[in-house]
């Protein structure tokens, strides 16, 4: 993904985000207004050691670059863990997509379905796929090597993959499909922003080909996962989330407030990214992005972005945790029609 910084507020978000929050927390005449609301328990098991896991599995396999021996290994294994699971259906989606240095990427979309026959559907999705490239190292030798892409890539699919095994366990009342989308991180870093459509190569190919759904019966809504493990990491609003997917950015932010993750996710806009949920939302399903987007160093993406460092020495269970469990309270909470 790319960033392009964003500080301005988003006065729709911001102001939809209070009022869910402070409905129920008027002070009535003689009471304290100082008293913290009680921590909501969290609904399903997400376990962090299963994502962290996951993750280190992935990173085993090497970098999971398009038509590489690990990307091959990587799908196997994502395929393997959601039919082991006991998904309801699980369609692999493959196909050639085209790079901007004219390199022909064999693709795969791994699309997991739970409750298939409710006609209201959520979609959850991460990218799969490591970037070729370290553009972002310091030392110029390893620049042209491809990254371990534990947070970047791995990360997402942890959470997605354990996830997975809650809903094969507890069923939700809506639709859900978890989408494992290849060829996220294949774009042209050179001018970023001026690049955005050699990024998300993937859920571009998936929009194309939107299996399973047609025009007439798209997700309500989605969330995407990206660089969800980092250490210490704070999510803040994504701009372009804010501004086009406010419903599913609301809904996401104010259950980890209630959830005790105020301090993980900062109500505040932290800049705008080039990722596969401007894409989906583009195609008609407004799409939240949780991201790290607003590092303490950096003030952007996470230091080992895009580096050698990215790797499991910098996954962070606790982070994992945080976003896995808000997530599956999302899902959990959402009533059918």
């Amino acid at each position: 993904m790319t960033i392009s910084k964003v500080r301005a507020l988003t006065a729709i978000i911001l102001a939809a985000a209070a009022c869910s929050c402070s409905g129920n927390n008027q002070a009535k005449e003689g009471e304290q207004t100082d008293t913290p609301s009680p921590v909501a328990a969290a609904i399903g098991t997400f376990n962090a050691d299963s994502a962290y896991n996951h993750i280190a599995r992935q990173v085993a396999f090497g970098p999971r670059v398009p038509g590489s021996d690990g990307h091959r290994k990587c799908a196997d294994y994502i395929i393997g863990t959601l039919t082991s699971q006991g998904v309801d259906t699980l369609i692999v989606q493959t196909g050639e997509v085209k790079a901007f240095n004219g390199d022909v990427l064999p693709i795969k979309n791994i699309i997991a379905g739970f409750n298939t026959r409710n006609s209201k559907r959520v979609l959850i999705a991460a990218h799969w796929d490591t970037r070729p490239w370290a553009e972002m190292e310091t030392n110029m030798n390893l620049r042209d090597m491809p990254i371990p892409g534990a947070n970047d890539g791995g990360s997402g699919v942890g959470v997605l993959l354990e996830i997975a095994r809650n809903l094969a366990i507890k069923h939700p009342s809506v639709g859900v499909d978890l989408i494992f989308f290849d060829a996220e991180d294949y774009g042209n870093a050179d001018g970023f922003g001026t690049n955005p459509d050699s990024w998300c190569l993937g859920s571009q190919y998936w929009v194309e080909n939107m299996t399973p759904y047609s025009a007439d019966n798209l997700p309500v809504y989605g969330i995407l996962l990206d660089m969800v493990g980092g250490r210490d990491a704070r999510f803040n609003y994504e701009a372009f989330s804010a501004q086009n997917a406010s419903t599913p950015t609301i809904k996401v932010w104010s259950e980890a407030e209630r959830l005790g993750y105020a301090d993980i996710f900062p109500r505040s806009i932290g800049g705008a990214a080039t990722d596969d949920h401007v894409v989906l939302t583009r195609a008609g399903i407004p799409t939240t992005d949780i991201i790290e987007i607003n590092n303490v160093e950096t003030q952007t993406f996470p230091p080992t972005w895009h580096t050698h460092n990215d790797n499991m020495d910098n996954i962070d269970r606790n982070t994992l945790k945080a976003v896995g469990e808000t997530v599956l309270n999302v899902i959990y909470k959402e009533k059918a029609f």
